[in-house]
């Protein structure tokens, strides 16, 4: 039987968000429904609030979130009732011609449930990245579900979204390993995943870089060796003097401007990588001097969700942080109800928390 529980939608473009009774469906072949336990709050909730992605209003908010599976559909096999696990927006066809080459972190053909959660007159919610966890259960494709070893579900539910960005920005995209340098600009979650990543991947030399003091302190927790504020001082120069005057070997931006990208381009040593995992809007452009891109060689890559494969990635940072060595209980600034989340809104744009995390 169809259920009616707590959930929190979006209804017209910049209109506060609001609590209401949503309709889940029982699950369909291939879908499971997940009891929620905690949901992030994410810029990128905000930007479906703000139809910064697209105006399929209402929208069902929440995607970074972890969970107990209560039912699945026909055919599913990879997890059963009673499962721990964190939701994530891409899960792979395992047919397209990324998956067939081997590559399924690119898949290009990502799918979500097929039936639509509803409010009670029976208006379709669109599901933010296709999964919808400001709520107390949801209905995904099973193959979003990723079973983890049980944990606390306020800190590992962030890697199903911002702190994977950050971590495999570094690790699987920039591919960041032992004795390199690295120059993160920005951070927030993502930049402060990104420099926790690059630690753990045995980066010597961990350079953050942002504009807020508060910030950079925090970024050495995560463990960055070197801080810079942008303010003050020229963030290329800087991060070149502490590379014996070459360059970064990747450099993360993590904010998504023209000229934050620009400072990564001309901050990355001869041969070195940029990684772009900061969301720019659809009307930024950059310009850069063709003789520069061809003559610093290198790579310049953008990052999808850190390139990751959930079934290889969620399991193995659950295990890190359990053993202790990859501080995801940092990333949780504070915990909340589905009514505060317009307030957590108002507190991330003001750059007050790293994330917000609604317990349901």
């Amino acid at each position: 039987m169809p259920q009616t529980v707590k959930g929190v939608i979006s209804r017209s473009k910049g209109a506060d968000v609001e609590v209401v009774d949503v309709v889940v469906p029982d699950p369909g072949p291939g879908e499971a429904v997940v009891k929620i336990e905690t949901c992030g709050v994410c810029h990128t909730d905000l930007h479906y609030r703000e139809g910064g992605i697209n105006d399929d209003y209402p929208f069902l908010l929440g995607h970074e979130a972890a969970g107990y599976v209560e039912a699945v559909g026909e055919g599913v096999t990879d997890v059963a009732p009673g499962d721990f696990v964190i939701l994530n927006w891409r899960a792979v066809c395992g047919q397209c011609r990324a998956c067939a080459k081997g590559k399924p972190w690119y898949c290009f053909n990502t799918h979500n449930a097929t039936q639509k959660m509803t409010l009670t007159d029976g208006t379709e919610l669109t599901p933010a990245l296709g999964i919808g966890a400001f709520i107390e259960k949801t209905l995904v494709a099973a193959g979003q579900c990723t079973k983890v070893p049980e944990a606390d579900a306020a800190a590992v539910g962030l890697l199903g979204c911002g702190v994977m960005a950050g971590f495999g920005a570094a690790v699987n995209t920039g591919g960041v390993g032992r004795g390199d340098s690295i120059a993160v600009i920005g951070c927030g979650g993502v930049g402060n995943a990104a420099i926790a990543g690059a630690k753990v991947a045995g980066a010597t030399t961990i350079i953050a870089v942002d504009v807020s003091d508060a910030k950079l302190e925090q970024a050495k927790h995560f463990g960055a060796t070197h801080t810079v504020n942008s303010t003050d001082t020229d963030a290329v120069e800087a991060i070149r003097s502490l590379t014996d005057g070459n360059g970064a070997d990747v450099v993360v931006e993590a904010v998504g401007r023209p000229e934050t990208y620009e400072q990564a381009f001309y901050a990355r040593d001869l041969a070195g990588t940029v990684v772009l995992v900061g969301v720019p809007t659809p009307d930024q452009q950059v310009t850069l001097p063709m003789i520069e891109i061809f003559g610093r060689g290198g790579c310049l890559k953008s990052s999808w969700y850190g390139d990751c494969l959930p079934s290889r990635d969620f399991p193995m940072l659950v295990d890190l942080y359990k053993q202790g060595r990859f501080d995801l209980d940092a990333f949780v600034s504070e915990r909340i109800g589905l009514a505060d989340i317009e307030a957590a809104f108002d507190k991330m744009h003001a750059g007050e928390v790293l994330r917000s995390v609604v317990e349901l």
